[in-house]
């Protein structure tokens, strides 16, 4: 290579580079606007089929769009609202938990505790007492503020999906027209291909996933209704609901099902009930966790997407180092797509022939 041409193409490789780290800043900038996108987009997809069913039934246009919007927003509001319940009877049963005797109990069960590990060279008092002195309270106000701004966004984003994904279910073509704007015209009908087979695989995923939730609701349910926890049914759905998302998802349900176990047995004896009934719906959880990654992930996204687990396990945790637990949560459904597009304009490149041989 002659130095001109050498020279010219280390400009052209650093422009790049810095025009790539400009877009991943920009994007990191309204990744929030872009979610909303994303969300509407997949809430989009969900409810088309509930549009379609309202059209044929003559309902207009805006009414069938603004009746599945309403019925997505019943479905949501009235999952959410099964978790009311359930915090009012915890809150009640805190409310009456003798402190002091529940306080007498658990220092005994402390003291027990350090005995035994005594006799194996372990010191737990003092490494309880050690942690306790560490910890630092400054910490509260900011996490009181986090929340709080946490749940000003929620509220700010829950409207934005809802008025995009209304114009979405509007005009069915609307999302496809964005996309074609940026697309030059001897590329349209790869790109048309393009939306058709991801529009095929995301339907199949969020069926998968539907799959997914209701095998993971079934086994939570049964498990909770034999060892007698109150508000079985909701407490397994929010569980199984919490499992979209990866990873994050299974560890925040198994602390939310100890708390609620424990909390709804404070009244009984901590060694002999209340302690070997959490250790028993843990194992449950346990067994569920197992048939959800070893029986249903498998089958879910070799039929779905299409990729192997492994592969999907490296793109969640991808997702996750980049743009945190939404990032998780969205990293399946981008990944497909851009093995589509990837396909469809570099179908001959070794790589992209080997991640996308089964779509």
């Amino acid at each position: 290579m002659k130095p001109k041409e050498l020279t010219r193409a280390i400009v052209q490789a650093f422009i790049i580079i810095v025009l790539l780290i400009g877009l991943y800043q920009v994007v990191l900038s309204i990744q929030s606007v872009l979610s909303y996108i994303l969300i509407a987009a997949v809430v989009s997809l969900v409810g088309r089929p509930i549009a379609q069913l309202l059209k044929r039934i003559k309902f207009g246009n805006t009414l069938s769009s603004v009746t599945t919007i309403a019925i997505l927003m019943t479905t949501f509001f009235g999952i959410v609202s099964l978790l009311l319940p359930v915090i009012f009877e915890q809150a009640k049963n805190l409310s009456l938990l003798n402190v002091n005797a529940f306080e007498a109990t658990a220092t005994k069960l402390m003291n027990e505790l350090s005995i035994y590990l005594l006799d194996y060279g372990v010191d737990l008092q003092s490494w309880v007492d050690r942690s306790l002195a560490e910890v630092d309270y400054s910490f509260l106000p900011d996490t009181i503020n986090t929340v709080l701004n946490g749940l000003s966004g929620f509220t700010i984003g829950v409207f934005s999906v809802i008025f995009i994904s209304f114009f979405f279910l509007r005009d069915s073509g609307l999302l496809e027209r964005m996309v074609m704007v940026f697309v030059a015209d001897k590329n349209i009908k790869r790109v048309e291909k393009s939306i058709f087979s991801i529009k095929n695989l995301l339907s199949r995923y969020f069926i998968g996933l539907l799959v997914q939730i209701t095998v993971l609701f079934i086994v939570y349910t049964l498990v909770l209704l034999i060892f007698g926890i109150p508000n079985a049914v909701t407490i397994a759905l929010v569980c199984a609901l919490l499992n979209i998302i990866p990873f994050l998802g299974p560890i925040i349900g198994t602390v939310l099902i100890v708390f609620l176990t424990m909390t709804s047995n404070l009244d009984a004896s901590f060694a002999s009930v209340t302690l070997p009934k959490t250790i028993y719906v843990l194992i449950g959880f346990t067994i569920g966790q197992l048939i959800d990654n070893f029986l249903t992930q498998p089958y879910v996204f070799s039929t779905s997407v299409k990729s192997h687990p492994l592969e999907i396990f490296i793109i969640i945790l991808v997702g996750g180092l980049l743009f945190g637990p939404l990032g998780m949560i969205i990293a399946v459904p981008l990944y497909t797509a851009l093995k589509v597009i990837f396909k469809e304009f570099y179908a001959h490149n070794k790589i992209v022939k080997a991640l996308t041989k089964n779509i």
